[in-house]
């Protein structure tokens, strides 16, 4: 098992990264899709727009955020299968999910990397 990582995707670029999923919905500002270098934009993964206008990265929303997002990771169909996706990957190679929020502890790619992270967890248990 490889693992995965969270990066912003301001960062610079490095071979190390593995394979590159942007999950956001919205495409980050002032980066172009070559700078980017992703392997693949997974945008459905990301919270619904209703949830992330809502929370407008406002801290103080973070921890209703949270429960809301991970009822929507566990209960939507699409975001299943889209983890699924991801921690098939990291089975086989090194994966780094890229967001743009500022913020590196309030946002919504934390959540995703602990559900993942939760799965692989799960998976050894058993």
């Amino acid at each position: 098992m490889e693992t995965i990582f969270l990066k912003r995707i301001y960062e610079p670029f490095d071979e190390n990264d593995g394979y590159r999923i942007l999950v956001d919905r919205l495409w980050p500002r002032g980066i172009s899709k070559e700078k980017a270098r992703l392997n693949e934009w997974m945008k459905e993964i990301a919270p619904s727009n209703t949830l992330r206008q809502w929370f407008c990265h406002k801290p103080e929303l973070f921890e209703e955020f949270r429960i809301r997002y991970v009822e929507e990771l566990r209960t939507d169909e699409t975001k299943q299968n889209l983890m699924k996706q991801i921690l098939e990957t990291a089975e086989s190679s090194r994966v780094t999910l890229l967001y743009g929020a500022k913020d590196p502890i309030h946002n919504h790619a934390v959540i995703l990397f602990e559900e993942l992270m939760r799965g692989i967890n799960a998976k050894y248990v058993q």
